[in-house]
């Protein structure tokens, strides 16, 4: 895009363009260049924009974890609705999407985004410990529901889940997820506790 030319929605494009990126070249295909290629802009937008890649990569990040706060709300709200395996099965066949799974990888591989986002968000695997917070936090409105039993480790439990799951779905962001061994995964994970 020639300089000069104001543009609308410049972070929201950069950010499409990294997500079409991450989709189909991976963490390690995530460069500067190929964002601003895919967006069709020049790399200048993007430092007028961020003070660096990686800081450009740290908002990228950080704007996908609002929204795993937003489905946590979701989630929650469906305690004591439909069955507790199959709230979270949908839950998490619907945040371990393609583009978070590659959000893990990119989270994973560089050192700096990892960094400034604990410093963000105050320590963990950043996404990962979002979703566990998502999870954790049904679990507890679902057990001080009566519907999990009362010395259910929700501390234990999360974590658990949110592995199984990423560990069921991650490397294959280009097939369906199979949820029913997702649901047969958490029915195990939770098999304990269920009331």
């Amino acid at each position: 895009m020639p300089t000069g030319i104001a543009m609308r929605d410049a972070r929201e494009q950069l950010f499409a363009a990294a997500e079409r990126v991450l989709l189909r070249d991976g963490a390690n295909g995530l460069t500067s260049r190929a964002v601003t290629t895919e967006a069709g802009v020049s790399k200048g937008l993007l430092h007028r924009h961020f003070p660096d890649f990686d800081g450009f990569l740290t908002e990228f990040v950080a704007a996908r974890v609002t929204g795993i706060e937003a489905r946590a709300a979701v989630l929650r709200e469906s305690a004591g609705t439909g069955s507790v395996v199959g709230n979270l099965t949908h839950a998490l066949a619907d945040l371990f999407e393609p583009v978070t799974l590659g959000m893990v990888g990119l989270v994973i591989s560089r050192d700096a985004v990892r960094t400034r986002l604990r410093e963000a968000t105050g320590g963990g695997l950043p996404v990962l410990t979002e979703a566990t917070g998502m999870v954790r936090s049904y679990l507890v409105a679902e057990r001080d529901l009566g519907r999990l039993a009362a010395d259910a480790d929700t501390d234990a439990l999360a974590p658990t889940l949110i592995g199984a799951a990423h560990l069921l779905l991650a490397g294959k962001e280009h097939a369906p997820p199979h949820t029913a061994d997702l649901e047969r995964s958490v029915a195990a994970v939770l098999a304990d506790t269920a009331r």
